[in-house]
């Protein structure tokens, strides 16, 4: 019977696991969480993708309590400077542009528009576009789906674990205070049975979940699971983070800064702004990365910038015996689109849609492990899709980033793009097609032909039809707020 969980670490990911753990099992289970306070966090996962509102929901947090706790703000995009190359940038909103028009999706009818005379880009179809380009927003509850307008949030992780924490606390999860000095293994089976500390006390539990970040304590240290190591797509293996002053004017938006080597983050927050460089060491040396990042602060650094070193890849069992991987220690994805905090969010959900009751199944283990596995690859080559796609020639690492050998999944998916337009989803994919088309035709994949349903509309009426659906884009815009009133008059108690 599986009556106890042990949560080895904090943070964001333990606490996340611990929250929602109470909240769906209830009495069912026990959990413990261990963590200690000596050991810090990585914490710069500042930015998030939409189903995060999902997670706060079913929680119940109430969501301008939420962005008081955690000094939040919205996001509408991430937007992609100098990628393409130096000087271009393009957006990737949580939005889809257009209207569905017919038969196929709306980029095949702005095609033949285009070949008919339309001068307007994608994104002046896209509400989240419009809204980030002019710094404003409002929650739109409507029916509509021309004014849907997904969004998610920036916020410190470091305060949203305490704030997690409280609630899971007071749902009945028991946090210990303590350093991880031994794991106790069953000699028979292999699966962990206890946490010994430093203090000698003693934390036995029926399933363990490894909140322990890149040292991935149990999974792999203790079980000897096996690292997948993807660097040959993803070479970055560094970072350094500074905080700095917040601006005047809050953006909606993330913005991601290529430079000649790797790329900048900017993450806006109502008390800070969150900075980062992402870079590999064979082609940029520390002193560099520091001078790189520093030379491009917009408002004045609040600390000395931490170097974080790391491996892009998966742990290749996220689940092994009685041990489950949560966060950082199932795996490193560098946070180009912003998503750590979401395969947090859906390594728990999954763990809870299969949680073992009377015993753990090999059968549930495997699944589970397919499963993650598939998701991990999806987001994976869609970072590598931004790198890949590049038409830069300044420097070394920007050539490598182009010339590399790419999953074969990937290379089908751009292929298919630039002969037909055409993109299909793959399951467990957590980005839509809305997401691969704004940085496929950002990137600069120019389509040789799209589908014979939008050529079968007259010019003249799809022309029409077009400018119709870009007047109703932007008429929401003249009722909406700044992102800053928007955010001083909901949060305000």
């Amino acid at each position: 019977m599986i009556k106890k969980v042990v949560i080895a670490g904090g943070g964001t990911a333990g606490w996340m696991a611990a929250a929602l753990l109470k909240k769906v099992l209830h009495q069912q289970i026990d959990v413990e969480l261990v963590e200690s306070d000596d050991i810090g966090i990585i914490g710069v996962g500042e930015a998030t993708i939409p189903p995060i509102q999902v997670f706060n929901q079913y929680l119940g947090l109430d969501e301008a309590e939420f962005l008081r706790e955690t000094k939040a703000t919205i996001k509408l995009a991430i937007k992609f400077e100098n990628w393409k190359t130096k000087g271009e940038s393009y957006y990737h909103t949580f939005g889809a542009p257009g209207a569905q028009l017919g038969f196929c999706p709306f980029q095949h009818y702005w095609l033949q528009a285009k070949k008919a005379g339309l001068t307007e880009s994608l994104w002046d179809f896209d509400l989240n576009f419009l809204c980030a380009e002019q710094g404003k927003f409002n929650i739109i509850k409507t029916p509509n789906p021309l004014y849907e307008m997904p969004y998610a949030y920036h916020f410190d992780s470091g305060l949203y674990g305490r704030y997690l924490r409280k609630i899971a606390e007071k749902a009945g999860v028991v946090r210990t205070e303590g350093m991880i000095e031994h794991i106790q293994q069953d000699a028979m089976s292999g699966h962990i049975r206890s946490l010994h500390l430093k203090d000698g006390r003693q934390i036995d539990g029926d399933l363990f979940i490894d909140c322990t970040g890149l040292r991935a304590l149990l999974i792999r240290k203790t079980l000897g699971v096996a690292f997948e190591n993807w660097s040959q797509y993803l070479p970055a293996n560094s970072a350094l983070a500074v905080p700095s002053e917040r601006f005047a004017q809050t953006l909606p938006y993330t913005r991601s800064i290529a430079h000649k080597v790797g790329w900048q983050w900017r993450i806006p927050l109502t008390h800070r702004n969150g900075n980062g460089l992402v870079y590999c060491s064979d082609y940029l040396s520390d002193d560099e990365a520091h001078h790189t990042l520093m030379g491009n602060l917009d408002s004045k650094a609040l600390a000395e910038p931490r170097k974080i070193s790391f491996q892009t890849g998966r742990t290749m069992q996220q689940w092994c015996k009685n041990v489950v991987s949560i966060g950082l220690s199932s795996g490193f994805l560098e946070p180009l689109e912003s998503t750590s905090i979401h395969l947090i969010q859906s390594g728990i959900v999954r763990l809870l849609k299969m949680f073992p009751h009377q015993q753990i199944s090999q059968t549930v283990i495997d699944y589970y492990n397919a499963d993650s596995k598939q998701e991990f690859e999806t987001v994976r080559d869609f970072i590598v899709l931004h790198y890949h796609v590049n038409q830069r020639d300044d420097s070394k690492f920007w050539r490598d980033m182009r010339q590399m050998a790419i999953p074969a999944r990937l290379t089908e998916k751009i292929a298919l793009f630039q002969e037909t337009a055409a993109i299909f989803n793959d399951q467990n994919d957590i980005f839509r097609d809305a997401s691969w088309l704004q940085v496929m035709l950002g990137q600069g994949i120019a389509p040789r032909d799209y589908h014979p349903a939008a050529k079968a509309v007259p010019d003249a009426q799809l022309l029409q039809t077009l400018q119709k659906i870009r007047g109703a884009k932007q008429q929401p815009l003249a009722q909406m707020l700044s992102h800053d009133e928007f955010l001083l008059r909901y949060t305000k108690q």
